[in-house]
């Protein structure tokens, strides 16, 4: 089967489970827009530094608890399905769509939620979308791999938070340049250098997740 249509139905079977039984998406959802509400009552008025350093901890929080269902929440005799019919880039890539997508509305939802109590300081639209964009993207490959690696140790939540730390953190740190700059907390002139920043880490991460899942898979 072409690896594109094995992706997209992949993609399809996540998203129908997802849909099926949204007890991971309800509880994302229930600590993202409690974690606004305890924001709403104990500032009440944020500055917009202040707003963006809590944007981007809700954002790392609920991508870690989002996305590190991906490999967990598989059995054995499951990805031993999935290892008969299916190639072992289309799982990871598949995996990798997924949480994306669910990043992507998690990181709008948020926004959305956070503008409507402690107001909208975005003074860039447009740029700040691409870093939620960049932010999902570069998320999800991380926790989706680590994820992986987490699930074939007995699912070591001590091996995940080693493990994704050092990836996290320039990305995290970037997006927090990148949206700074959104907000007109500080003028940069560097925004392309950071956006290719960004794309270069994702392009990297996934390319070694390509590489290196399929050894992971056959264990």
């Amino acid at each position: 089967m072409n690896i594109f249509k094995e992706i997209g139905f992949l993609l399809h079977k996540d998203l129908r489970l997802e849909f099926r039984s949204s007890y991971a998406i309800s509880g994302i959802l229930l600590y993202v827009f409690s974690t606004i509400f305890i924001v709403y009552i104990s500032f009440r008025k944020v500055q917009p530094d202040v707003w963006n350093a809590l944007f981007w901890i809700i954002i790392l929080f609920a991508s870690v608890s989002a996305v590190v269902k991906s490999f967990v929440q598989e059995n054995s005799a499951r990805q031993l399905y999935y290892y008969s019919l299916a190639n072992p880039v289309s799982v990871i890539l598949s995996k990798i769509l997924y949480n994306i997508i669910l990043l992507l509305l998690l990181s709008l939802l948020t926004w959305l939620g956070f503008s409507f109590v402690a107001g909208n300081p975005v003074k860039d639209t447009a740029q700040f979308f691409l870093a939620l964009l960049l932010g999902s993207v570069g998320f999800s490959i991380t926790f989706t791999f680590i994820s992986a690696i987490s699930s074939k140790a007995e699912n070591n939540a001590t091996l995940m938070a080693i493990l994704s730390f050092p990836l996290i953190i320039p990305i995290l740190l970037t997006l927090i340049k990148l949206s700074a700059n959104a907000l007109r907390l500080m003028q940069d002139t560097g925004v392309q250098k950071d956006i290719f920043i960004l794309l270069s880490i994702d392009l990297l991460l996934v390319g070694l997740a390509m590489v290196l899942f399929p050894f992971l898979w056959k264990d």
